[in-house]
């Protein structure tokens, strides 16, 4: 198996990783000809997919297996690519590949960095000879007679730095049964507000009933409540027995759901739960029975929030009492912010 390729947008790869790191520190990366595919599942707590789009993130890129479709699994530790990746952010050029190390399967990262050397001239000292003998003759470059600009010569220090991730080759019967959670469609969908704003928001309300608990009599830990309709309204909440407090968004964004790719196409549409949602959300959405509600573990929410550091186009999806889903849309470096390029889905256990 071969895999080989030029890093052209390493912030945003680097950016990538350091949000996965966040909920575990080990990934399956899963290599193709047509993607690179990142998917975290730790034993507790939220899961995230991701797809990276080649033309995105990687150019000249190769990858070729004797498998099906030339894939190649991977499970490696993802802090460390990280961390890799970071030292990379302001190289001029950077490649990855698969390779062995002392019979160690790693991928290495070859940095190519570039700074400028400046030398400035200002006396010189030579020896010359003629009719009347040998004597020193002194220059000031900076003197007035000589333009008095000096002379300074510039030139480029390349230096390559190389860093190796260890990482384990996966056969494809160990990563078989792994796949996306499989949830029925969404009762609400809406654009996120600004996850930062969020995450300060959550973490006040955790502190405060951690705060609060301490002197209740509830023996069960708070939960963050978060509830969300069709008419781009999204509230934050959360309750102990001597606590209770909420943030309130309104006028945000609830995508448009497009028939191509939902089935039934048109009446799939029209018979999908958001739309019944918004129905029952009446005129302007104040009816309770068209808010869908999730409760999340304030702890894993905050890694969560973390992926506010990729993209700010996000949409939560809230299943009902079942399951929140964050999308994250990730750009490349020649693309604006609407491009769609990457889907990372999140599914937070509630209960």
């Amino acid at each position: 198996m071969r895999f080989k390729s030029r890093i052209k947008a390493v912030s945003v790869l680097e950016k990538v990783c350091a949000s996965l790191s966040s909920l575990n520190t080990i990934a399956w990366c899963r290599l193709t000809d047509q993607d690179v595919q990142f998917t975290v599942i730790p034993d507790k707590g939220s899961q995230c997919w991701s797809k990276l789009q080649i033309e995105a993130i990687f150019d000249k890129y190769l990858c070729q297996s004797a498998s099906e479709n030339n894939t190649i699994n991977l499970e490696l530790p993802i802090q460390a690519l990280s961390r890799a990746l970071k030292t990379a952010t302001n190289a001029t050029d950077v490649w990855i590949r698969l390779t062995k190390k002392d019979n160690v399967p790693i991928l290495a990262l070859t940095i190519h960095t570039s700074t400028s050397v400046t030398n400035n001239s200002v006396v010189t000292a030579e020896r010359i000879s003629d009719e009347y003998g040998d004597f020193d003759l002194d220059v000031d470059l900076n003197d007035p007679s000589f333009g008095g600009a000096g002379w300074t010569d510039t030139r480029e220090r390349q230096t390559v730095i190389t860093q190796d991730v260890p990482v384990k080759v996966l056969h494809p019967q160990q990563v078989g049964g792994l796949h996306e959670p499989r949830l029925r469609e969404p009762d609400v969908h809406i654009y996120m507000p600004n996850l930062s704003q969020l995450k300060s928001i959550s973490d006040k309300f955790t502190k405060l009933a951690i705060a609060t608990s301490a002197s209740s009599s509830s023996k069960n830990a708070p939960r963050l409540e978060m509830s969300a309709n069709m008419h781009g309204s999204l509230k934050l909440a959360i309750k102990t027995d001597a606590l209770s407090i909420m943030s309130h968004w309104n006028n945000l964004l609830n995508p448009e759901l497009d028939p191509t790719q939902v089935e039934g196409g048109s009446q799939g549409v029209r018979d999908h739960p958001s739309t019944r949602m918004k129905e029952l959300g009446g005129p302007n959405g104040e009816n309770e029975a068209g808010w869908a509600r999730v409760r999340i573990d304030a702890k894993d929410w905050s890694k969560v929030l973390s992926v506010g550091r990729v993209s700010s186009r996000v949409v939560g999806a809230l299943v009902d009492e079942t399951a929140l889903v964050m999308y994250c849309w990730i750009g490349g470096p020649d693309d604006d912010e609407e491009s769609c390029l990457t889907v990372g889905s999140i599914a937070t256990r509630v209960g």
